[in-house]
């Protein structure tokens, strides 16, 4: 629930400023760049940071016959107003070195005047200044509602700048330009607000008044202004403004503005006569003016101009991702009492709305009485016999908001009718905590009276058709009934995907018609062993996902070659040099650990493909042990010299091999049986165990691995499961 009030909040902002936001922001990127091309002009003087203000007037004074005032702008040029001993009227730019004069006074363009004027006001006067200052705080709750929405996303605060995975171009730029936007959004709102507040005269503007004893004045002694020792000892870049004496009368004197305060001084003795200190309403006023326009420093102005764009990159991303939500609603032909099957659908983003809903589709076609409704609508079902969730899991393991009630209903309402019920979850092996909420849901239905699991759970790893078809041929067979999903309304992820060059290249070995294969990506891609690399066979939805060995910067794929294999008979026809599109998944659960005190890696076949990168990347010489399982010796000829150089490196320690069609006929599972042991102390003392390879390899490994735990460790195989020493990426 909290989830939809800081969303329903940042889209209602959004939509309630939306013309002024752009207004302000379109002004705004083009204002950015007023106070680049001012202070890219020469007026600056060298050495103007080791100047003090001592030398600075002693310099103008050799050089004018009168000075009325100084100032520095915030480019830190040096602007007088003065006459020169021609008795010409000078009012611009010098060089406090020489005093030389450099050029005349900066004025503000007729361009940049009337874009001014548009921003501050939209040329309504004081109701358009009213406009323009509450516009200022409805994008700085726009930007407040947006850093909860992220904050809740990636679970915690300390996650805030965890990576994201890129799922949609619009969702996924809108949090992350978000994120990197924030400080200068945050900044640029809270001074125009502060600014529209003393415009307004709800904030006081300080004017100082000095108590002069005119009476204790003294002429004398005379010094020169170089000596003034009040003046000798103020940096030139402290100074805002000295307006001189108008006569040679000791009651006239100078008075010296500063960033922090004000004086004025003896024109005579250089003597301190009155002090005034700012109050901290001038200073934040200053500053909230410098940080609003950018002036004086190039690179700010130039993080406002690009805040600015990315706010209007973020009207649009932010109204493309409502409208894409929009797009999802789900409709019915039949109502939730009439219904045989009910289909309920947890979805953050759209995305798993589609799958459920093509889904929903085909069941009506096929004469079935679907209904299809959120999961937060969970409620009674008088005529269904069957339970389908879709659901995915919000961030780091949390239940996307239309789902944030379910499992509290589920435990409120009764059904009248014993359902069978099956789960899909829907997400992406890139986060830790994949599918969790759609573990959490299958497991709260199976100890819920009144439900039947009818299929196990099944998870789908981003977004992926052919997981999702097969569940679907499975979901059919168990029901008796034919369901046909067009594959092209499941189009699979293609963000992201980018040239690899084709290196090296194997052919396929006689035993088990295995090959290998090494891809370098053209330009930048990074990527670890582990990850899984995405190919697209016929460069449409199909998509078939491969472990990557990372070695020399390229991803090593091992590939068994199958006679109607679309991904494996397309990477065999590639030649080296060929050019392919594919996309790196981050797989973290499945990476080599960084702390551990060793390391066992159990694979059969391909799997060992990770495990190859894995032990390249070992530089610190981890203990490894690995297990592998292969048909015969010709099957371990593709990876035998690459394991001798590795063990003869000191990256392995030692390879325990079996063979399943020849010699003693063993499985991987088997030589597990054999070094008891060794498990137990690796899981004891915080070590790793990670598998890869076939499904039926890892659940037989993975009853080993539980009754070594229960018996030697005395602790269920769950708690290391957690705790991610045991680690899995089978297929």
């Amino acid at each position: 629930m909290t989830i939809s009030i800081w969303r329903y909040s940042h889209l209602a902002l959004a939509v309630s400023s939306f013309v002024f936001v752009v207004l302000a922001s379109v002004t705004g990127i083009i204002l950015a760049f007023e106070p680049i091309v001012d202070q890219v002009k020469p007026y600056r003087a060298t050495d103007f940071d080791q100047l003090n203000l001592a030398q600075t007037l002693g310099n103008l004074q050799a050089r004018y016959d009168e000075i009325i005032e100084l100032k520095i702008d915030a480019n830190e040029f040096v602007l007088i107003d003065a006459i020169s001993e021609d008795g010409e009227s000078i009012n611009g730019y010098v060089d406090p070195n020489t005093g030389d004069y450099l050029g005349p006074k900066i004025e503000k363009s007729r361009f940049f005047q009337f874009i001014t004027n548009f921003h501050r006001s939209l040329f309504l006067k004081s109701i358009g200044r009213a406009f323009i200052g509450i516009t200022s705080f409805l994008l700085f709750l726009i930007a407040v509602s947006g850093v909860m929405l992220v904050i809740r996303r990636q679970r915690g605060i300390k996650h805030f700048f965890k990576k994201i995975i890129n799922e949609d171009f619009a969702q996924y730029w809108h949090v992350v330009l978000g994120r990197l936007s924030l400080l200068p959004i945050i900044v640029v709102t809270l001074t125009g607000v502060y600014l529209s507040l003393i415009t307004f005269g709800f904030l006081p503007q300080f004017n100082a008044s000095h108590n002069i004893d005119y009476e204790s004045i003294e002429e004398s002694p005379k010094m020169a202004i170089t000596s003034f020792k009040s003046l000798k000892e103020i940096p030139l870049k402290e100074v805002r403004a000295v307006e001189f004496p108008f006569s040679t009368d000791v009651e006239d004197f100078y008075t010296i503005r500063l960033k922090k305060h004000e004086f004025v001084i003896n024109q005579f003795t250089g003597k301190v006569i009155s002090k005034v200190n700012y109050p901290i309403e001038d200073f934040l006023a200053d500053l909230s003016l410098r940080w609003h326009t950018g002036q004086g420093s190039i690179f700010w102005a130039l993080i406002l101009a690009i805040a600015c764009f990315n706010i209007l990159f973020f009207i649009w991303s932010g109204f493309r991702i409502t409208l894409k939500r929009r797009k999802s609603k789900l409709r019915n032909h039949f109502n939730a009492h009439t219904a045989e099957v009910i289909i309920l659908v947890g979805s953050e983003n759209g995305s798993t709305i589609r799958y459920a809903s093509v889904f929903h589709e085909q069941l009506l076609k096929s004469g079935i009485k679907s209904y299809i409704d959120q999961l937060n609508n969970y409620k009674n079902y008088s005529k269904a016999h069957q339970l389908i969730v879709f659901t995915a899991t919000y961030g780091l393991g949390d239940p996307p908001s239309n789902a944030s009630g379910f499992l509290t209903k589920l435990n409120g309402e009764k059904q009248l009718n014993t359902l069978r019920y099956t789960v899909v979850g829907f997400g992406s092996l890139a986060y830790p905590d994949f599918c969790k909420f759609a573990y959490e849901v299958d497991k709260a239905l199976g100890n819920t009276d009144g439900f039947n699991q009818l299929l196990p759970i099944t998870t789908i790893n981003d977004g992926s058709v052919e997981s999702f078809d097969q569940w679907v041929f499975e979901w059919s067979n168990r029901n008796k009934v034919s369901i046909d999903i067009p594959k092209e309304k499941l189009w699979a992820n293609t963000n992201g995907a980018k040239s690899f060059l084709v290196k090296q290249k194997t052919k396929p070995n006689d035993s088990d018609n295995t090959f290998l294969i090494a891809l370098e990506p053209k330009g930048k891609q990074s990527f670890v062993s582990g990850d899984l690399l995405a190919i697209y066979p016929e460069n449409d939805y199909r998509e078939r996902l491969y472990s990557i060995g990372k070695m020399n910067r390229q991803a090593h794929l091992s590939v068994k070659l199958h006679e109607l294999g679309l991904g494996s008979s397309y990477l065999n026809k590639l030649q080296e040099n060929q050019s392919i599109k594919a996309r790196v998944i981050t797989n973290s659960t499945f990476h080599f650990p960084k702390k551990a005190s060793k390391v066992v890696m159990i694979a059969n076949g391909t799997g060992i493909a990770p495990f190859l990168g894995m032990l390249h990347e070992n530089k610190r010489k981890l203990e490894t042990h690995l297990f592998w399982g292969g048909r015969t010796k010709d099957s371990y000829g593709l990876y035998g010299e690459n394991l001798e150089q590795l063990l003869e490196h000191g990256k392995l320690n030692n390879i325990n091999i079996c063979y399943s069609q020849e010699g003693a006929k063993e499985y991987v599972q088997h030589k597990i049986s054999k070094n008891q042991d060794l498990i137990t102390k690796t899981l004891d003392t915080q070590g790793v165990i990670m598998i890869c390879g076939s499904l039926a390899m890892q659940n037989e490994v993975m009853d080993i691995l539980e009754g070594i735990c229960k018996k030697f460790l005395n602790t269920p195989i769950e708690t290391y499961l957690n705790n991610k020493q045991i680690r899995t990426d089978c297929y």
